[in-house]
């Protein structure tokens, strides 16, 4: 079995083998779709794949829709050639079972794959047809910045700003040179929807969207009106959302199964931009994806499948319930803690009594008071599903190296949204939290590169990393002397923690916490314990 529109012909391999298949007509879609698109959708990786292109198939199979999505990547071109062209645009989603069970679904929802390289011109005439309803981004939480930590734009921002009349190099730029299009030929409504995993994600498109458009307005060459046109929610939306399902890496384990089966097209390729991907996408069952339901031109009924639809105020209590509390800071400090004590996958880790004791602590002692309830989804349940069910998982081969990717970018949401929370109660001193402290003070450790055995080892990519950890060049394990200068400028920094920790009662006790975890080989164990038996 090969993964192409003339092998799907063979359906008989496919359904014998248990694979799913369309059972819509394809080709009709297709043709459906590229005469009048509804949406595109920017971030070909396989978070995209394996959730929101199966959920179109689904409302595709029942007949809720009769289109289908048009997918562009901005960052990592090699994908598009690698991952979909390659495949007819096919792709098979794997999901993977606590209980040990795999199903398997061809997946033809995707109509197109562009890259602003060689399909730019394309990507216009999406945007300048009145039928297109959302514009939708998988892009990462770096994708939306466009300055760096001292508030400069980056050059290819710059780049941008300079040259309207070229294309432009980043996503943002180019989304927003597309609304201009759109803008130009008949101020038709869109809703721009962020599927990232980041707090009001929302309003991190709309600042980042609206920055492009004040400078190319300042610079006369937009008139005054596309201001208006991206500030009026008649027009365009920039919705809030919450998405969550645990997408690793494209699994060897998951190739055997596949390769058992007589599918052919397994091979795993790593992109030069580092992006693992191959015709297959693996996930995990459970997946939680809440939207605000403001769309000034329409939308699919994705109700039909399993989405849920709110005002913007529940959407963030949602939403801060998961990514501040749930599940998103425990999934952290299994990333950082795992890199140090040389755990290659989630689910190992979750077997480390200790381990699970630490973010049971985090999540259920020092998270749930301050959690706010959304009501439509309980937080208790949620918590416990991702504790009990979703990160032990064996078949979800996720790992803590994956995790623990872009962690500085994360830490003053997952973990300062919860201090500031404590802060709004009243709490002027927080000395009273011991864990996230100990998070912060192990993610300090981590950053030396050397784990708890004292071999080194390369800290994940971060976009912080060389800034961040020259406050620990040069301390090594066992050093009994005063760090408190070396770390200081950075628990102080607000940006990386949500607030100044030493304002708050934290910065000496992190600053304790460190000392503790660098004393010696074994230490990030045996701190760990301690606390949990105090």
């Amino acid at each position: 079995m090969k993964l192409n529109l003339n092998d799907l012909l063979n359906n008989d391999d496919w359904k014998k083998s248990g694979y799913k298949l369309p059972s819509y007509n394809i080709e009709e879609v297709r043709q459906r779709t590229v005469k009048t698109p509804v949406w595109i959708h920017f971030g070909a990786g396989n978070i995209f794949r394996a959730f929101p292109a199966v959920l179109q198939q689904r409302l595709l199979n029942e007949k809720h829709t009769d289109t289908g999505i048009i997918v562009c990547e901005t960052f990592d071109e090699e994908i598009i050639e690698t991952a979909y062209r390659a495949f007819d645009n096919l792709s098979l989603a794997v999901t993977l079972k606590a209980d040990g069970k795999i199903e398997k679904e061809l997946v033809a929802s995707v109509v197109e794959s562009l890259t602003p390289k060689l399909d730019y011109n394309r990507m216009v005439e999406i945007f300048r047809s009145e039928s297109l309803q959302i514009a939708t981004l998988t892009i990462t939480e770096k994708g939306y910045a466009i300055r760096d930590n001292k508030g400069d734009f980056f050059p290819w921002v710059k780049k941008d700003f300079e040259n309207f009349n070229e294309k432009p190099e980043s996503t943002i730029g180019i989304l927003t040179k597309l609304c201009y299009e759109r803008y130009t030929k008949g101020e038709y409504p869109l809703a721009l929807l962020s599927l990232d995993n980041c707090s009001h994600n929302g309003t991190l498109l709309k600042e980042a969207v609206m920055e492009y458009a004040y400078e190319w307005i300042r610079k006369g060459f937009c008139d005054s009106g596309f201001k208006k046109y991206l500030n009026n929610k008649d027009s365009i939306s920039f919705n809030w959302s919450m998405i969550d399902k645990i997408t690793p890496r494209p699994s060897e384990t998951v190739v055997k199964v596949l390769k058992d089966d007589g599918f052919e097209d397994t091979e795993i390729i790593c992109t030069s931009k580092s992006t693992y991907v191959a015709a297959f996408v693996n996930a995990e069952e459970s997946q939680y994806l809440a939207i605000e339901d403001s769309f000034p031109n329409g939308r699919p009924s994705l109700e039909n499948a399993g989405v849920l639809f709110a005002d913007r105020n529940t959407i963030d209590k949602i939403e801060k319930m998961k990514v501040c509390t749930c599940l998103n800071p425990l999934h952290t400090v299994l990333a950082v803690f795992g890199c140090l004590l040389g755990y290659k996958s989630i689910s190992d880790e979750m077997k480390d009594k200790n381990l699970k004791a630490f973010i049971e602590k985090v999540g259920y002692v020092e998270g749930m008071p301050v959690v706010v309830d959304p009501v439509i989804i309980n937080a208790m349940d949620f918590i416990k599903e991702t504790i009990e069910i979703r990160f032990p998982n064996p078949f979800v081969p996720d790992t803590p190296q994956r995790i623990a990717t872009d962690t500085s970018k994360k830490i003053s949401v997952r973990f300062g949204e919860t201090l500031k929370a404590y802060i709004r109660e009243g709490k002027k001193d927080l000395s009273f939290l011991t864990f996230i402290p100990l998070f912060f003070a192990g993610w300090l450790r981590y950053l030396m590169s050397i784990d708890d055995l004292g071999n080194e080892f390369e800290i994940s990519p971060d976009p912080n990393a060389d800034e961040i950890k020259q406050y620990v060049e040069g301390i090594n394990l066992g050093d009994i002397g005063s760090v408190s200068k070396r770390i200081k400028p950075l628990l102080s920094d607000s940006n990386i923690f949500g607030i100044n920790l030493y304002e708050y009662g934290l910065g000496e006790k992190v600053e304790r916490m460190f000392l503790e975890l660098i004393s010696g080989k074994g230490a990030v164990k045996n701190t760990i314990k301690k606390y949990l038996n105090e």
